[in-house]
C-alpha cells in the first residue's frame, strides 16, 4: 500500500470538494466554505452552543488557511447569519433557561420569485439538504444558498425531496414599527425596575461614543467614568456571552436585565442589536447604509451595512439582494436590483433608524 503525502493546499482543496463546493473557484477561506463547514459541523453537534460551533470549524479550517485569513472573530459573523437567516434557530436551554443553544432548523424554502427559491435548514449527520436529484445545482452565494426551477414543477420537487415551504409573510415576520426614542425609553423603564445587579465579572459593553462604522471596535469593558445604560455582554459558565441590558454609575453595573425581555423564541442578539440602532439614532448618531454604484452589473447597485442586523433585516435583504463580495470597509455587502433601493431605504429608517448614504452612480 502506497501512501502518499498531501500538501496543505491539496488537502484545502478537497475539503472545498467534500463540502459539495466547486474548488476551482472557491477557497477554504470564502464565506461559501466557511458557512457551508458551520453548517456541516452543526448537522453533527447540535443542540450546540455558538462557541461549540465555532471551536469545532475552527479546528478544522484554520491549520489549511495559509494565508490565516480564518479568525474566529470571521466564523462568528457568518454564524450569525446563518442563524438570522433560518439555518440554525437559536432557542433557550432546556436545562438552564438562562442560556441558549442553536438547533437545526427543518429542511424548507421560500419562494422569493417564480422559479427563484432560497434553501433553508440542515439535515443532522452531514445528509445533504437536497439528497434528491431535483433538476438544477444549489447555488452558494455567501451564506445563502438557492436553486432556480421551473416555476410551475419546482414547488412540487422541493417538496418531493422533503423541504416544506415557508411562505414570505412567515419568514420575514418583524417586529411593529416605533421610534428610536420609545425603543430606548421601555428599555430604560424596564431598568427602573430591576432588581441591583451586583457585580458582573468580565462585563463588556457596547460603547454608543464609538463610531458606527467599526461594529467591533465599539466592544470594551466598563471604565470608572461610564454612566448610563448600554446593550452589553455577559459570560456564562458554559456557552456564548449572555446579551443584556446594563445600567452603569461610575463604572460600575447597578441593573441588569437579559435579553430577550419578552418572547424567549425571539434572538437575544436580534433585539440587542435593535436596541443598540435605537440608542445611536437617539443620541443623533444613526448607523449607515451605503449605496453605491455595483461596477459590471446593470441594474444593480451594491449596498453596504456596517454592523450586524436583526434576523428580520436580514431576511428582508435576502428576498431582493445577493451577498457579495464584502468592502474592505464594511461588515456585510449585498448587491441589490434598482428597483429595491426606495424599498430598503424606507424599511432601513424606518425599522431600525439608520442614515442611507446614497453616493450615486448606476452600473
Amino acid at each position: 500500500m502506497n501512501i502518499n503525502a498531501l500538501s496543505g493546499r491539496e488537502v484545502a482543496r478537497r475539503t472545498v470538494h467534500m463540502l459539495g463546493l466547486d474548488e476551482t473557484a472557491i477557497d477554504v477561506s470564502a464565506p461559501e466554505a466557511i458557512c457551508s463547514s458551520l453548517r456541516r459541523a452543526a448537522s453533527f453537534l447540535c443542540p450546540a452552543t455558538p462557541r461549540e460551533l465555532v471551536d469545532a470549524v475552527m479546528e478544522v479550517l484554520g491549520p489549511l488557511d495559509d494565508s490565516s485569513s480564518v479568525a474566529r472573530g470571521q466564523l462568528a459573523t457568518q454564524l450569525d447569519l446563518l442563524v438570522a437567516i433560518g439555518d440554525l434557530v437559536e432557542l433557550p436551554n432546556r436545562r438552564d433557561r438562562g442560556s441558549r443553544r442553536l438547533y437545526l432548523a427543518p429542511p424548507s424554502y421560500v419562494t422569493k420569485a417564480p422559479g427563484r427559491y432560497l434553501l433553508l435548514g440542515v439535515r443532522p449527520d452531514g445528509v445533504p439538504l437536497l439528497d434528491e436529484p431535483v433538476g438544477a445545482d444549489v447555488r452558494h452565494e455567501g451564506h445563502v444558498r438557492s436553486i432556480e426551477l421551473d416555476a410551475t414543477t419546482g414547488p412540487v420537487r422541493l417538496r418531493a425531496a422533503g423541504l416544506h415551504e415557508i411562505s414570505i409573510d412567515d419568514w420575514r415576520r418583524q417586529p411593529s414599527v416605533a421610534s428610536a426614542s420609545a425603543i430606548v425609553r421601555g428599555m430604560r423603564q424596564r431598568l427602573d425596575w430591576a432588581a441591583q445587579s451586583g457585580s458582573v465579572s468580565d462585563l463588556t459593553l457596547l460603547d454608543p461614543e464609538s463610531s458606527v462604522l467599526h461594529y467591533r471596535g465599539r466592544w470594551r469593558p466598563p471604565t470608572d467614568g461610564d454612566c448610563g445604560d448600554y446593550v452589553a455582554r455577559r459570560p456564562q459558565a458554559y456557552g456564548a456571552d449572555l446579551w443584556c441590558s446594563v445600567r452603569v454609575e461610575s463604572g460600575l453595573p447597578r441593573a441588569l436585565i437579559d435579553l430577550p425581555t419578552d418572547d424567549p423564541a425571539v434572538s437575544a442578539c436580534d433585539e440587542a442589536w435593535r436596541l443598540q440602532a435605537a440608542i445611536d439614532a437617539a443620541r443623533g448618531r444613526p448607523q449607515l447604509v451605503r449605496i453605491r454604484s455595483a461596477g459590471g452589473a446593470p441594474g444593480s447597485r451594491t449596498l453596504d451595512l456596517f454592523g450586524p442586523v436583526p434576523g428580520w433585516a436580514q431576511r428582508y435583504l435576502e428576498l431582493v439582494g445577493i451577498p457579495g463580495p464584502r468592502a474592505w470597509d464594511a461588515l456585510i455587502t449585498y448587491r441589490v436590483p434598482l428597483w429595491a433601493i426606495g424599498q430598503l431605504t424606507e424599511f432601513f429608517t424606518d425599522m431600525l433608524w439608520m442614515h442611507v448614504n446614497d453616493e450615486g452612480g448606476v452600473a
